[in-house]
C-alpha cells in the first residue's frame, strides 16, 4: 500500500503574498491541485497534505486529508507531524512530494515509488540536472552512489558548482521512514530538521539510497517567487495546448492561446490568438474561437463561431454565430442557428432557434422565440430600481429599432414594433405598435 504526504505548509515568502504559495494558480487551478492530481493518476489514493494556519481553511476543496504544522521546523518536522497521524502499515510505502511544483507528472510518482524494489532500499529519491545558479539542495555522491544532500545554505563553493540536485520528490520504505525522522537534528544553518538528512542516516546505517533522474528539470520546478509562477504557467499552457492540437484541434498560435485542464474541444475547431478558454468549458467540433474572445463555463455545440467576443456562463447551440464584440453571461442560453451580431449583451436569456440580435442591443431576462428578429439597438428595460423582471417575446416576431421593452411585459407571436418604440404594455400576438408610449397602429 503506497500513501502520500504533500508538503505545503511553507510560508513562501518570496511570493510577497498574503495567500498561501500552493493557492497561487497556474492555468486556472492552485498548484496545489495539480500535485493532488498527478499523485491520483500515479495509482496514490490516500494523500496527507501538511498544512499552516493560512491554509487549513482552504484545504477541504482539494478532496484530501489535511494535518497542521503549527510551527514551520523544516521538512523533517513536518513529515514527522504527518506520520503521527498516520497509522502505521507493516511493509508500507510512503511518497513525499511538495505542494509547488506544479509541473510533476504522474509517471515521475510511479517511477520513484517503484525503485524500492529491495529489501536493503531504504528511500529512493529524484535527481535532476539543473541549471546554475540554482536553490536545490545539491546531490553528494561517493563511487557512484548517493552519499548525502546538501542543502544551499550549507554547502560549500564546489558543492555549489554542481548541478545534479535533488528534486525533492523521496520514496520511503514506512518502518525506515518512521525510524529515520526521530533521528532528525537541526544543528544547520536554518536550525530546521531536514528530511534530506535521511539519506546520510540510510547510508551510514548500510541501507540503499536508490536515485531516479528526471529528464527535464521543468517536470520538478519548485514555484519560490512570481517570475518562477510565470515560467509554469507558460510550460503548463504549452503542455495544454500541445494535447489539444494532437487531438484534431487547431491553434494557430499556441503562445497566445490560454487553456486550462479539463476542457473538452472538439475536432476540427479552429482557436485564433488571443483566446482564452478556462472553467470546463465545452466545445464543439467545427468551431471557430476568436480572435481576442474568452469562454468561461461556456458550453457550445458544433459549427459555433465566436470572434472577438465573450461567452460566460451560457450554453449555446449549434450553427451559432457571435460577434464581434458580443457578451453573453448569466446563464443564457442560445438554440441552434442564432446570430448574436455587433455589440450585442444577453443576460440570463433564452433564444430560440433561428433567432436574430444584430447590432447595438441589450437583452436581460429575455425569452425570445423562433424566428424572431431583434432590431439594432434594442434594450429590455429589466430593472425598476428594486428587482429584475422578465420579458417574454414570441415566435417570428419584429422589434423594431431603438425599441425599448418595459419589463415585465410579453409581446406575442407575429407581433411588430415600430422603431423608436417604448413598449409598456402587453402587446397581443399579430399586433402591431409604435410610439412613446407605445400604441395599436390602425389595422389595414
Amino acid at each position: 500500500m503506497i500513501r502520500a504526504i504533500v508538503l505545503a505548509a511553507g510560508k513562501g515568502t518570496r511570493m510577497k503574498s498574503a495567500r498561501s504559495k500552493v493557492l497561487h494558480e497556474i492555468c486556472g487551478r492552485p498548484m496545489l491541485w495539480y500535485v493532488t492530481r498527478a499523485l491520483r493518476g500515479s495509482g496514490i489514493t490516500e494523500i496527507l497534505v501538511v498544512v499552516n494556519p493560512e491554509l487549513e481553511d482552504e484545504i477541504q476543496r482539494f478532496d484530501v486529508e489535511a494535518v497542521l504544522q503549527p510551527e514551520q521546523l523544516g521538512t523533517g518536522h513536518a513529515v514527522r507531524v504527518a506520520l503521527e497521524r498516520l497509522e502505521p502499515r507493516a511493509g508500507g510505502r510512503i511518497v513525499v512530494a511538495c505542494g509547488d511544483m506544479p509541473l510533476v507528472t504522474p509517471e515521475i510518482f510511479r517511477g520513484t515509488a517503484g525503485s524500492l524494489d529491495s529489501p536493503d532500499t531504504a528511500m529512493s529519491l529524484v535527481t535532476v540536472k539543473m541549471p546554475l545558479p540554482s536553490n536545490f539542495g545539491r546531490i553528494v555522491r561517493r563511487g557512484g552512489a548517493v552519499e548525502r544532500i546538501v542543502e544551499v545554505s550549507d554547502a560549500t563553493p564546489d558543492e555549489l558548482a554542481n548541478d545534479e540536485m535533488n528534486a525533492g520528490i523521496y520514496a520511503f520504505d514506512e518502518s525506515a521512514l518512521r525510524e529515520a525522522v526521530m533521528q532528525l537534528r537541526n544543528d544547520n544553518a536554518q536550525s530546521e530538521y531536514y528530511l534530506t538528512d535521511t539519506v546520510a542516516y540510510f547510508v551510514a546505517a548500510g541501507k540503499r539510497v536508490r536515485p531516479v533522474l528526471a529528464t527535464d528539470h521543468l517536470h520538478v520546478l519548485g514555484i519560490n517567487d512570481r517570475t518562477e509562477l510565470a515560467q509554469a504557467r507558460k510550460e503548463m499552457n504549452a503542455r495544454l495546448c500541445a494535447q489539444h492540437m494532437r487531438d484534431g484541434v487547431t491553434i494557430v498560435d499556441p503562445e497566445t492561446t490560454y487553456l486550462e485542464p479539463e476542457l473538452e474541444i472538439g475536432a476540427d475547431t479552429v482557436l485564433y490568438p488571443n483566446t482564452t478558454i478556462a472553467r470546463l468549458s465545452k466545445v464543439g467540433s467545427g468551431c471557430v474561437i476568436g480572435p481576442n474572445s474568452r469562454l468561461s463555463h461556456a458550453v457550445l455545440g458544433d459549427r459555433v463561431t465566436v470572434r472577438e467576443s465573450v461567452v460566460i456562463s451560457s450554453r449555446i447551440g449549434s450553427d451559432v454565430s457571435i460577434g464581434p464584440f458580443a457578451h453573453l453571461r448569466g446563464e443564457t442560453r442560445v438554440a441552434d442557428g442564432v446570430h448574436v451580431g455587433n455589440f450585442v449583451e444577453i443576460k440570463k436569456s433564452k433564444l430560440a432557434r433561428g433567432v436574430k440580435v444584430s447590432h447595438l442591443s441589450y437583452l436581460g431576462d429575455a425569452e425570445v422565440g423562433d424566428q424572431t428578429n431583434i432590431g439594432a439597438g434594442t434594450i429590455t428595460c429589466n430593472f425598476d430600481g428594486e428587482q429584475k423582471h422578465e420579458t417574454v417575446i414570441g415566435s417570428n416576431v419584429s422589434i423594431g429599432s431603438n425599441t425599448s421593452l418595459v419589463a415585465p411585459l410579453s409581446v406575442g407571436d407575429g407581433a411588430l414594433t415600430g422603431a423608436g418604440s417604448v413598449v409598456t404594455k402587453d402587446v397581443p400576438s399579430g399586433e402591431r405598435v409604435a410610439g412613446n408610449p407605445a400604441r395599436p397602429l390602425p389595422k389595414k
